[in-house]
């Protein structure tokens, strides 16, 4: 009788446990259904880093990375929300801020996000980001009189929180569709600002429109000195550039977007320089007109890239393709550029293409823009090795 007993409290006692165990298991592996994160933690950022590694899933139409000196980084999505990732790819459930003038609209929408640059020779009257924590961004509104623009903004980041923000560049022709976005300090300390032609492509040839250029601005919004036509505009003759990066010489390259439709193709790789006219509409693909530039490279008439963002490394432009689902690598050797595909579908449409601080690309997915086929974990965010490409 005292065993039976002693096998009956054995057995009591591990159904009990079993059954606390399942529990809390359950507890544990029931997700948010908003979001979920991949924890990078314990990862040592090498070589042999592994192939790609996915750093946050679930979120909705990320469009813009920026790393923070804390390791983490900031994420826009196209709604209006800002979200923050820390060092060891955790997700906070909250947005860092939601900005509530932005209008979702076709292409528009929270855009482009970067931050002040650290400048070696900081004074009093040029901070860099460690102390005056400014975070700038471009993002798609409606005017009162109930048009739609775009602007660039900058906001302070302080405990994780951004507020106090300040319009710097206002008034940007937005559309449905061609609103530009992209915006990133440059190696001159400038802000370098990528505009859409709004759908008005004659808006890309005229000099007194922000309509279809890229813009350079003081870290206020103001002209540089030295911009060729006295106001902001840098170069002009764009229809629609989404990524732009510098190499190690201080060259400015650009991915842009070419004609679309049932004629789409012809999208665009240029080297930009202050003051040229790159085409369009007058010339598109191999054209050559006096006074334009034709683009480096183009995916012909009857490819389509739909290129965004873009990041140089070595001899390397990688740049994400919505359209094409593709991470593209231009490898440019002198004035030849040869173009390779990675990721070929696998990951869907690909927006955002940055270096990290660790040397590895960070890629965003695009596949809730209403003109993806967005799985169960989109969109994401992708840690990808290119010493592995």
């Amino acid at each position: 009788m005292k065993k039976f007993l002693l096998l009956l409290t054995a057995i009591l006692v591990g159904v009990w446990i079993l059954a606390s165990r399942g529990e809390k298991k359950n507890n544990l592996i029931t997700p948010s259904p908003q979001f979920v994160q991949k924890s990078t933690e314990n990862q040592t950022i090498t070589t042999e880093a592994p192939l790609t590694s996915i750093i946050a899933e679930g979120l909705d139409t990320p469009w813009a990375i920026a790393f923070l000196p804390d390791g983490g980084m900031l994420v826009t999505e196209r709604s209006g929300k800002v979200r923050y990732i820390d060092k060891n790819g955790k997700l906070n459930p909250e947005p860092v801020a939601i900005l509530d003038r932005v209008k979702e609209i076709g292409e528009g929408g929270l855009l482009g996000i970067t931050l002040h640059p650290d400048l070696a020779d900081a004074t009093p009257g040029k901070p860099d980001f460690s102390s005056n924590s400014f975070v700038y961004f471009y993002y798609t509104y409606n005017s009162e009189f109930n048009n739609t623009f775009n602007r660039v903004v900058r906001m302070k980041l302080e405990n994780n929180k951004l507020s106090e923000e300040e319009i710097i560049v206002d008034n940007i022709p937005g559309n449905f569709n061609h609103n530009g976005g992209r915006i990133k300090f440059g190696p001159d300390k400038n802000l370098y600002i990528t505009t859409g032609d709004a759908q008005d492509p004659s808006r890309a040839q005229d000099k007194t429109s922000l309509a279809g250029k890229i813009l350079r601005v003081t870290d206020a919004g103001k002209p540089v000195s030295g911009n060729p036509f006295g106001n902001l505009i840098f170069s002009y003759g764009h229809r629609n550039p989404q990524g732009i990066d510098w190499n190690k010489d201080g060259g400015l390259w650009s991915t842009e977007h070419g004609r679309s439709g049932v004629q789409s193709g012809l999208d665009e790789l240029n080297i930009i320089e202050a003051g040229k006219n790159y085409g369009w509409p007058d010339i598109q693909g191999d054209e050559e007109r006096a006074g334009m530039v034709t683009p480096v490279a183009n995916s012909g008439p009857t490819n389509t890239w739909a290129p965004a963002g873009a990041a140089l490394v070595g001899d390397s432009l990688f740049f994400g393709g919505l359209r094409g689902e593709t991470l593209y690598e231009a490898v440019i050797k002198s004035e030849n550029v040869t173009i390779k595909e990675h990721f070929k579908g696998e990951f869907g449409r690909i927006r955002e293409v940055i270096k990290g601080p660790d040397g590895m690309l960070y890629i965003s997915t695009s596949n809730k823009d209403g003109r993806g086929n967005p799985a169960s974990e989109d969109d994401r965010i992708v840690r990808i090795n290119p010493k592995k490409l």
